[in-house]
């Protein structure tokens, strides 16, 4: 965390730092990097500044993310999580980007420019592009039909025909941040469809989905995890079958 350990003896602190630090982080099975994706999510979600407020600080003030990752985890995070909790995480951002500068004692960087984009600027051009994206990235035969706002505008167009292309933020890394969204979120479609997207496109192994059921546990809670295991569970198989017929 980059900052001393507490020090009450509540037992949320004793567990804290005995079973979520002492057992949970230095698990083999995922980086500490990849951790720092997962808790960034689930904290952002849990409306509690001061959780979100020191894993934001850990994460930019250890470098395991730079500002740019950063910045990018908040734009996913906003599609998948909602624009109003990615606006309180947004700020976070700012005000810890802030804070760990003026502890190093150096002037505030000036603002980062955007990142330039690779996609197209046509309309047709980017729902094409997007519709492709989209059956790469969700490993699926079909898109949706544009015959609507939502999967015309929002998934074809923005989501998977801008956001999941941009640079600054690598592949697994979405996946995390996306598959820890969709787990909170409760929507069975969602969590079943990008599970199985992140284990048939091997950005994920089967161990480290399995581990990010753990560590999603221990940031969000063991209810919502159960059902995240359970998905996994049954998408495993269903993976396998394919590996095998496509052998």
């Amino acid at each position: 965390m980059t900052f001393p350990v507490p020090t009450d003896s509540t037992p949320a602190t004793s567990a804290l730092i005995g079973f979520v630090f002492a057992e949970v982080w230095p698990r083999p099975a995922l980086s500490r990097r990849d951790r720092r994706f997962v808790t960034l999510a689930c904290v952002a979600a849990a409306d509690a500044d001061p959780p979100l407020r020191d894993h934001v600080y850990a994460a930019l003030n250890s470098g395991d993310v730079s500002i740019t990752e950063m910045r990018e985890t908040v734009l996913h995070f906003a599609v998948y999580a909602g624009w109003p909790k990615a606006s309180r995480f947004n700020s976070m951002v700012d005000e810890q980007w802030d804070r760990i500068h003026r502890e190093r004692g150096e002037a505030p960087p000036p603002p980062e420019r955007l990142l330039p984009l690779s996609t197209a600027s046509d309309p047709e051009d980017r729902l094409s592009g997007g519709e492709r994206s989209f059956k790469d990235i969700n490993c699926m035969q079909f898109a949706p039909i544009r015959d609507n706002p939502y999967s015309g505008a929002g998934i074809l167009n923005f989501v998977f025909g801008e956001m999941w292309l941009r640079p600054g933020l690598g592949m697994k890394e979405r996946r995390l941040i996306t598959v820890a969204c969709v787990a909170f979120q409760d929507a069975p479609l969602p969590i079943m469809s990008h599970v199985y997207a992140a284990l048939k496109s091997r950005d994920l192994s089967f161990d480290e989905m399995d581990e990010v059921a753990l560590h999603f546990a221990a940031y969000y809670g063991w209810p919502k995890a159960a059902n995240l295991n359970q998905v996994i569970g049954e998408q495993k198989p269903r993976v396998l079958d394919e590996w095998r017929d496509e052998a």
